[in-house]
């Protein structure tokens, strides 16, 4: 079945029928990815704007004829939108997981002001020890760098 979707932001928004789901894959592989995309020759950004994707019966000449395309989408189609980004979420990968192994926090951050190298670590090990609560693990600091920069080696 096809889908139909909206992007809009508070003073625009486009619309688009009867996609592919690959098509509709790209444009929730960007969203989810919280990149730049293009969509009715316009660029959004999914910080800023709100998605919607419907999935239904096709729509013909008739049925999108004087900007009715929405409304007779929204009759007939069923919001899909939320099952969709999670099940892209889930498929998007993880960003890369690195561990310094230390007695404290305080350690830990010691060692890294130092210049240490962390080890890369898989999340299924990470997950194990915070979900398993295990008595080893004392803190876990997430360090999150602006998107675009690189670590500082100074």
């Amino acid at each position: 079945m096809p889908f139909h979707v909206e992007v809009s932001s508070p003073l625009h928004h486009a619309r688009v029928f009867n996609l592919e789901g690959s098509e509709l894959r790209q444009i929730l592989k960007l969203w989810v990815a919280g990149q730049t995309f293009e969509l009715g020759e316009q660029e959004w950004e999914p910080r800023e704007s709100k998605l919607k994707v419907l999935e239904g019966k096709a729509l013909e000449g008739p049925d999108l004829a004087f900007g009715q395309g929405w409304s007779n989408a929204l009759r007939s189609a069923k919001d899909v939108t939320r099952p969709l980004l999670e099940a892209e979420e889930a498929r998007a990968p993880l960003a890369p997981i690195l561990a310094i192994e230390a007695e404290s926090a305080g350690e830990a951050a010691a060692r890294v002001a130092a210049g240490a190298d962390p080890r890369p670590i898989e999340w299924s090990e990470v997950r194990g020890q915070i979900d398993g609560r295990d008595p080893a693990v004392a803190a876990v600091i997430v360090v999150l760098r602006p998107s675009g920069s690189e670590p500082s080696r100074s």
